[in-house]
């Protein structure tokens, strides 16, 4: 009997994109639920007996343990011999170009409201610089090459993939963040939201908000 997948799974994070996935192969999985720390919202301690990393997403398919959104989305694709994108380039985009102006964006946010009060001024003052400086200039750039792609190609590998689960986070997120004013993308992310599989892995892995 094969052994089912599990995905040990963090609240609010990325590994939503697992659980939908999941269900768009039809592959049987169960969920290991795991909340954050309430006041630095980091994953729990717990998440470093399953990889010394301690971070989610992670999933364990008998004794392997599998990390990295990428590299479990290629594993998963894989393992059912479907979905695979006609290439991985947005597959990995999206965590090693598109996210890390929108992390950069999130932290110089945390620290302008968790500055204390007497150099919170200067906080928000270099946090302004920043953004003004790299953070919003480059954010335009990846969401208008991400709506140019998307204003004439339906999905972002071929037919609808891994790819498009993968890509899904951060444009959600960008979304949450300030609106995205790009009708492309705004349409694209209508789209994923009505699909069956999205919504049953909403129901099962509980509470979403980007971040």
């Amino acid at each position: 009997m094969e052994l089912m997948i599990t995905v040990h799974h963090l609240e609010n994070s990325r590994s939503q994109r697992i659980l939908w996935l999941l269900e768009e192969l039809a592959l049987p999985y169960e969920i290991k639920h795991y909340k954050r720390n309430p006041l630095t919202m980091l994953a729990p301690p717990e998440l470093k007996a399953i990889h010394p990393l301690g971070k989610s997403p992670l999933i364990t398919d008998g004794a392997k343990v599998v990390a990295e959104s990428g590299f479990i989305m290629e594993y998963l694709v894989h393992k059912a011999q479907k979905l695979k994108p006609q290439d991985n380039y947005w597959l990995h985009y999206a965590e090693g170009s598109l996210m890390p102006p929108l992390l950069l964006a999130l932290i110089f946010s945390e620290i302008e409201k968790k500055a204390p009060w007497p150099v919170r001024p200067i906080a928000k003052a270099i946090s302004g610089q920043v953004h003004k400086a790299f953070i919003t200039p480059q954010l335009k750039l990846h969401l208008d090459y991400v709506e140019a792609h998307l204003t004439k190609n339906e999905w972002f590998s071929g037919e609808f993939s891994a790819a498009d689960v993968q890509m899904s986070f951060p444009l959600e997120a960008a979304q949450l963040r300030g609106g995205l004013g790009r009708p492309a993308i705004t349409a694209w992310l209508k789209k994923i939201h009505g699909r069956e599989a999205y919504q049953a892995a909403l129901k099962k892995g509980g509470p979403y908000i980007y971040s």
